[in-house]
């Protein structure tokens, strides 16, 4: 089939090349020139090696990146959809925007569905009239369906093979044929869902569990250091019993899904109360790790902490919506202490002063800061004169640590582990203080 993937991004780009990788004739359009220039060049924007191998072998096989659409038997919609703060709503610019210029080149008998993830009924209300600009019906003359995207950065090459796909069509004909496009693709199993909104759902569903399911555990955490006990011991124990698997406390929750995807199933509905309160609980858990560290050090201004992952979890190079960028955030906002010289810029128009109480460092192995933006620095940089190490994202580079060559740069051992992922008594037998979520 002629399959035109809209959208290149992490998603778009490894679903375009899956499907040019099974013999599929695919063009890949994006708007941003860019982006497309540097895969025309054969260097995708991922430092995950397997999907890098995998876009480079669809290169290979036909995959043509292009900045202009096409006309297809199958256009697939991969495009991003934020949460809009202000509004509360998910913002459909970028669906509606892509449904619009695949309706320029919709034909009678093509297939288009949408992977990327929206609130229920967003696939037959809004994007099916922005498609039916073309002239042409929904469910008539083009068959539509909703098969949201299932994979975890980091692994993405396995789990858009392996794991299951749930499809759900506008009619039973639109499904059918959703289904035998992915079918012969995917080694798991596929799904039929009633319809669009209820696969919609699904996906939705599916991220609001995990967060939930965070959230107890990062509550039990609070509770836990109220009661003076190790909430991870507790944990274990309690996953003994055979119907319990309660998840592993941390800094949040990060990433383009769990922070934003359990507020799209509220966009009609009054009805979200557990799921507020998770979203509120993992969001305010960089408050937590900030009074843990104020319980070790005392008051935070004029302290210089180095935060160690910017990254939303271990060992990806994403850092979309990071608890670490978050809690360097929360510590830039403490206030300058009284009469100090970042206080005293601050009246000539500096930089410093109120935002500055804090000398935030950061660090992050995996994440790109090609731009400068984020102000990432060298690990020693980072440590040297510290006055406490915050491990806010658990790569397998943060385990290497030596404790006793950080011990040798900082100017206190204090280490807050928001994740459990160092060796606590080797950090403890190098002299630091060792503090856990």
């Amino acid at each position: 089939m002629k399959i035109c993937v809209h959208g290149i991004g992490y998603i778009g780009l490894a679903t375009a090349a899956l499907f040019a990788n099974a013999g599929h004739d695919v063009v890949g359009y994006d708007p941003n020139e860019r982006l497309v220039s540097e895969l025309r060049a054969g260097n995708p924007r991922t430092t995950e090696e397997e999907l890098r191998t995998f876009v480079l072998d669809a290169l290979d096989n036909g995959f043509e990146p292009a900045d202009e659409p096409v006309e297809a038997d199958c256009h697939l919609v991969c495009v991003p959809t934020p949460y809009d703060e202000e509004s509360q709503m998910a913002d459909l610019a970028y669906v509606e925007a892509a449904g619009r210029t695949v309706a320029e080149y919709l034909r009678p008998g093509d297939l288009v569905i949408l992977e990327s993830t929206v609130p229920p009924g967003t696939t037959e209300d809004a994007f099916a009239s922005v498609l039916e600009n073309s002239g042409l019906t929904a469910g008539e003359d083009f068959a539509l369906a909703h098969c949201p995207e299932m994979v975890l950065p980091g692994n993405i090459t396995y789990e858009i093979v392996h794991n299951d796909r749930i499809i759900g069509g506008i009619d039973t004909a639109s499904t059918d044929r959703a289904v035998a496009l992915y079918e012969p693709l995917v080694e798991g199993a596929i799904h039929r869902a009633p319809d669009a909104t209820t696969a919609e759902f699904v996906k939705l569903t599916q991220n609001a569990y995990r967060d939930v399911n965070i959230a107890f555990a990062n509550e039990l955490a609070r509770v836990a250091h109220d009661y003076g006990i190790r909430s991870r011991d507790a944990i274990a124990l309690a996953n003994v019993h055979p119907r319990v698997d309660v998840l592993q406390p941390g800094p949040g929750v990060g990433g383009h899904c769990l922070p934003i995807d359990p507020w799209f199933l509220g966009q009609s509905s009054d009805s979200l109360d557990i799921i507020e309160s998770a979203r509120r609980i993992n969001e305010g858990m960089v408050d937590f790790v900030a009074e843990l560290l104020e319980g070790e050090v005392g008051p935070l201004a004029g302290t210089s902490v180095a935060v160690l992952g910017v990254a939303y979890k271990g060992n990806v190079d994403d850092s979309r919506h990071s608890p670490g960028l978050r809690f360097a955030d929360l510590l830039r906002a403490v206030p300058a202490a009284s009469g100090t010289e970042a206080e005293a810029t601050a009246t000539d128009g500096g930089q410093t002063g109120h935002d500055t109480g804090v000398d935030v460092r950061l660090h992050d192995p995996y994440v790109d800061d090609h731009d400068g933006s984020l102000g990432l620095v060298d690990l020693e940089d980072a440590l040297r004169d510290a006055d406490a190490v915050v491990v806010t994202a658990a790569h397998d580079a943060y385990r290497d640590i030596d404790p006793k060559m950080v011990r040798e740069l900082v100017s206190r051992p204090l280490v807050v582990d928001t994740l459990s992922c160092l060796d606590a008594n080797a950090w403890r037998d190098a002299g630091f203080d060792y503090v856990e979520v």
